[in-house]
């Protein structure tokens, strides 16, 4: 019977809710404006492109203003926290999300270089003000026990509109980069649009009048930042998939077609993978989860000190991507775990400013090591600094659980549960 058609639907149809199921209507608003905002996420995978191309700017200037984007994104993550808290999570995702389309706009129609400069600060800091209050909304509307769970959802939603979009993004440049802009521009807005019309308030606790919730705290709160180190120091390991791989994979020969054949095994393992691997790691202790992702992005990353074949290298990329996979669900969770009913959105803030400091670390940090030091000497850090990090999330699992114990006394057992 289960060989039957019909055994085999209900099995799917079983397995597709237990992956999806359960999880409110305002959440899966908030997924599909994810989904339309990241296929119109064009704007940044060519932006260097386009300054030097279009806009005539030196190598060194579209470096420049890139950072500078960078630099308004980890602001951006502290401000956004810091008002979906005082404000409430909806009135900041709306005027984040329409914000940040008026700030892509700008961006693509600055000329001067002066111009750009600010519009891509301005820009940086508008487009990202949503995402530490989306991660926020996320741990209002969703059960401690299932936002791992949601967390992995959104984390493909967001790569799955990365990848549709980026390839758009290739075919409208061909006629215009202005489009590029505004069509950003256009799906920022109409998440904007979609949140304002189907997403209610979620905060759960607000500030007593004439109070103002420190955003402050989560650098106040040694728990956090005990948790924030090894978070950090991965994801400057994680970005060098993107920073100094290429580089070094091509002074071994590896030319640009094969590495983008090589580098596409993240893409597609997310893809296929995330959704169902989100629902296994809910299961399992935080503390080991993040453990063994920090495991396979050590010897993942380390593999390519010996990496002088394609295949290899793929090897290498598919191991540290499954450790992706398991710790992007994670660590907003553990975060949604430390924080305050009334500081969610400054905890989770101050989360979102930790990528950005990495990727304004790691091409500089790695460049340095791979030209003095040499592949064998930046690998094998990133193998010895990820198995490090595996240890010390093993080490502080406790101080997490019985932070947990005290803010979720309401639900006994949560604890020992998730950590």
């Amino acid at each position: 019977m289960n060989g039957t058609p019909r055994g085999l639907r209900a099995r799917l149809s079983a397995q597709l809710h237990a992956t999806t199921g359960g999880l409110p209507a305002a959440y899966w608003y908030l997924w599909a404006g994810t989904l339309v905002n990241r296929l119109g996420g064009f704007v940044v995978p060519f932006l260097t492109f386009y300054l030097t191309r279009e806009c005539g700017l030196s190598v060194a200037q579209a470096g420049l203003v890139a950072s500078l984007h960078g630099v308004g994104a980890v602001a951006a993550g502290l401000v956004g926290g810091a008002l979906a808290d005082r404000l409430g999570r909806r009135t900041t995702l709306v005027g984040g999300l329409w914000s940040g389309a008026a700030g892509m706009v700008l961006l693509g129609f600055s000329r001067t270089p002066a111009e750009i400069a600010v519009a891509a600060l301005v820009a940086g800091f508008l487009g990202e003000l949503y995402r530490p209050v989306v991660s926020a909304a996320v741990t209002d509307l969703v059960p401690a026990s299932e936002r791992t769970r949601a967390f992995g959802l959104l984390y493909w939603a967001v790569n799955l509109g990365f990848a549709i979009g980026v390839p758009l993004a290739g075919l409208a440049a061909r006629s215009s980069f202005r489009i590029l802009f505004l069509a950003d521009a256009l799906t920022t807005f109409l998440y904007g649009l979609l949140v304002w019309w189907k997403v209610p308030e979620t905060r759960v606790s607000r500030p007593e009048p004439g109070a103002r919730p420190s955003s402050a705290a989560p650098f106040r709160d040694p728990v956090f930042l005990a948790f924030s180190l090894p978070v950090l120091v991965l994801a400057i390991i994680f970005y060098q998939g993107q920073a100094t791989l290429s580089l070094d994979l091509a002074a071994r020969g590896m030319s640009s077609a094969v590495f983008g054949g090589v580098l596409a095994v993240n893409g597609l393992l997310i893809m296929l993978v995330q959704p169902f691997a989100s629902r296994v790691v809910g299961r399992m202790r935080r503390s080991s989860a993040l453990a063994g992702a920090a495991v396979l992005t050590g010897i993942g990353f380390g593999l390519h000190a010996v990496t002088e074949g394609a295949l290899l290298a793929a090897l290498a990329v598919g191991i540290w991507t499954l450790g992706e996979i398991v710790q992007a669900p994670v660590k907003p969770s553990v975060v949604s775990d430390l924080a305050p009913p009334d500081l969610r959105g400054s905890y989770q803030g101050a989360f979102h400013m930790l990528g950005g400091l990495a990727a304004f670390v790691a091409p500089a940090l790695g460049g340095w090591v791979l030209q003095h030091w040499g592949s064998r000497v930046l690998w094998g850090g990133c193998l010895l600094l990820g198995l490090a990090a595996a240890g010390w999330h093993l080490l502080i699992a406790g101080a997490r659980r019985r932070r947990i114990e005290v803010l979720h006394a309401e639900t006994p057992g949560l604890a020992a549960r998730l950590e």
